[in-house]
């Protein structure tokens, strides 16, 4: 270059020998229209990535929603079997009719159509329809367990819009064969009642999913199980159906005829506590709906819903606190005081008439309501109420059935001065037919508390059987006391006996009676209607059986409407138990005393009342035709064959009570030491029922 020229700008700053050369407007659009698309790709991965992997499961299941349906298949409900494999409730198949609003294409004639056939009001099919459509709803019940001709005739339509599902109706085989024990089930098929509603878990099963492919107009065209329905667990009772029959057609013919307005038995077997037999009244059929408004009285189990005061069923509990607590046994002396105690200001009388000094076996037999007073009162409070609770009153027995009552003991700091009377007679205590068979059996298993139980089994279908297990039994008596209470028990079924209607040919049985005086709320007085009652243990042996009968509200003494129950129950579930018999028939009646009608029973808690001349004659039609060995029993002998005096002058007061207890002749006695004056004399002949008065003296 010439010195003094100037070298040439380079807006590129390019060096000689640089190699770049200055870009141009395509390459500068290029790059940018490159930066673009890398941008725009690098968008598309992130919205990739967005929708396949952090959002992949909601677009899943917003898919699966427009294209597939979920439907529940229901699973089967569980049946209820007696003992033997008898169907006391079972499950049938049946099909409900549903309808999609959206896809009906002219509800008017659809509404017609369904109405019609199924025999429906088409103006409420018509309204309620609307108003799911105007809702958006897609599904709405038309009927629910269609009959087999309402299904057919509908399917061979084919409206559109129109569907089926499966579904069961529940059918009690029996109809009022042990309802309160099964129950029932509401519309939605939920137990509601009886071991429907206590095991319901159980019964119910776990539904099943069937996924349903749909097309556009939401028409399933394709379905597949994504998981089988469980069936519902089946559940063998402990009852027996044919004990359960005997023992409700007898209370229904009891109950009806001494027109009572309850009642109840339970049979139960003390070797394990399994209920047999439980029957109410009044009865019920499952199978019929509630109706709106309807009296669900007749729905309740009586026998562990419904509490009562028990009368002299309960001196059973009394004596036998005694013979743990006391130095009492069966043939301890006990003045009755002659039918009439005053006890802190309030005076207390026996039944029908009053009673000397007799053995405390005799207390039982007629049942005398002073005498029973007499041995609570060297009982003593505290040790009487820890036997009552021993015995399992107080509580629930635990039984898996809706509503049962646990009866009403008082805290022994809750008791006034007397109540140690009122309770020692069966009052100001509340009780269940249950607990008293729970309690009887005490006594007949020799002295242990067994729980009863009404389940036996539980089973799925296809699974192995779950067996109920047996409570271990609680020590609540000795042995002997057992076995003492049970011969002192005997003793009320034989003459002069107030159970002499429990008699059964060709068993030996041991029972109690009772006829408590139900109070009057309102009018705050006890009324001339009894809680007539029999709690019996049979064959005495080896128990097999304990049978308990309330008629709430009889007009009747227990002896008189209680017992004969018992003895037909009780006789029909031997047979049916295939017990063998104690004795021959015949020996039975050859050795059968003067037996006289049953004596009143001394529950009354204030003052005496005795059936009149009208009650008395619907006591005995109440009862029928009493059976041939029981006739023999209660037959008037002649006066060749009646008792005679015994000379008791010299005796001491035991081998005296000992000697009359034998004979069946009740004696008053009258002061200490040796027999010294007797009426009547040696050898006269008593009357049926009769009584000598003994005057002692040292």
């Amino acid at each position: 270059m010439e010195k003094g020229q100037r070298m040439p700008e380079n807006s590129g700053n390019i060096l000689p020998g640089d190699s770049r050369q200055p870009e141009d407007g395509a390459v500068r659009r290029l790059r940018i229209l490159l930066r673009f698309f890398l941008v725009w790709a690098l968008l598309i991965i992130l919205r990739l990535l967005q929708l396949q992997i952090f959002s992949h499961g909601d677009y899943s299941r917003l898919a699966r929603s427009q294209q597939e349906r979920l439907v529940e298949l229901p699973a089967p409900r569980g049946s209820i079997f007696d003992r033997e494999g008898r169907p006391l409730a079972m499950s049938l198949p049946l099909k409900s009719i549903c309808v999609n609003p959206m896809l009906v294409p002219d509800g008017t004639v659809a509404v017609e159509v369904l109405a019609r056939v199924l025999n429906l009001d088409g103006r409420e099919l018509r309204e309620r329809l609307g108003a799911a459509a105007s809702a958006g709803r897609g599904f709405l019940w038309v009927k629910r367990r269609v009959s087999q001709e309402e299904f057919e005739r509908v399917s061979k339509l084919k409206l559109l819009g129109v569907e089926f599902r499966d579904e069961t109706a529940r059918s009690y085989p029996k109809a009022t064969l042990a309802a309160h024990v099964v129950g029932g089930v509401d519309h939605e098929g939920k137990g509601n009642a009886g071991i429907e509603l206590g095991l319901d878990e159980d019964l119910e099963g776990i539904p099943g999913t069937v996924r349903q492919l749909k097309d556009v107009k939401d028409r399933g065209y394709e379905s597949r199980i994504e998981t089988k329905p469980q069936p519902g667990k089946n559940i063998t009772l402990t009852i027996d159906e044919r004990v359960q029959f005997v023992a409700e057609r007898e209370l229904r013919t009891a109950v009806e005829g001494c027109r009572c307005k309850t009642g109840s038995i339970v049979v139960m077997s003390p070797k394990n506590g399994d209920i047999l037999a439980m029957a109410s009244y009044p009865a019920f059929d499952p199978n019929e709906p509630v109706a709106p408004g309807q009296d669900l009285s007749a729905r309740l189990n009586q026998a562990v819903a419904a509490p009562f005061e028990p009368g002299s069923v309960f001196k059973v509990i009394t004596l036998s606190a005694a013979l743990e607590t006391t130095r009492l046994g069966p043939d301890s002396p006990i003045n009755c005081l002659g039918g009439a105690i005053n006890l802190y200001g309030r005076t207390i009388h026996e039944a029908k008439r009053g009673f000397g000094v007799m053995p405390m076996r005799m207390v039982l037999a007629k049942s005398s309501n002073i005498g029973a007073i007499q041995i609570g009162l060297q009982t003593g409070v505290w040790n009487l109420h820890h036997y009552i609770m021993k015995f399992g009153f107080g509580r629930r027995t635990g039984l898996p059935l809706p509503a049962e009552s646990p009866g009403q003991v008082f805290a022994p700091r809750r008791w006034s001065k007397g109540a140690i009377a009122s309770v020692s007679m069966g009052h100001e205590v509340m009780v269940t037919t249950l607990q008293l068979a729970q309690a009887a059996a005490v006594i007949a298993s020799g002295g242990n508390l067994v729980r009863p139980r009404i389940v036996l089994k539980r089973q799925r279908p296809g699974e192995r059987a779950e067996w109920e297990p047996v409570p271990p039994p609680v020590r609540v008596l000795r042995p002997e006391n057992a076995g003492r209470m049970r011969e002192m028990m005997h003793g009320v079924v034989l003459p002069p006996g107030t159970g002499t209607r429990a008699a059964i040919a060709g068993f030996i049985v041991g029972g109690k009676t009772g006829s408590a005086q139900i109070y009057d709320y309102a009018l705050k007085q006890y009324t001339h209607k009894y809680n007539a009652s029999f709690m019996g243990i049979a064959p005495l042996r080896r128990p097999a059986v304990v049978v308990v009968v309330s008629l709430n509200g009889s007009s009747g003494f227990g002896g008189a409407v209680a017992a004969p129950v018992f003895r037909r129950v009780t006789a029909a579930a031997l047979r049916i138990l295939d017990v063998p018999k104690d004795h021959d028939e015949s020996a039975m009646v050859a050795q059968a005393r003067t037996a006289p009608e049953p004596d009143a029973e001394n529950d009354l808690a204030i003052a005496p009342l005795t059936p009149g001349p009208q009650e008395a004659a619907g006591t005995v039609a109440a009862e029928g035709v009493l059976l041939a060995e029981t006739a023999a029993l209660g037959k008037a002998s002649s006066e060749a064959d009646r008792t005679r005096a015994p000379n008791l002058i010299g005796k001491t007061m035991k081998d005296v009570l000992n000697e009359t207890t034998a004979a069946g002749i009740q004696v008053e006695a009258r002061g200490s030491g040796l027999a010294r004056n007797q009426r009547p004399a040696p050898g006269v002949v008593l009357p049926p029922g009769g009584r000598m008065v003994v005057q002692f003296s040292r």
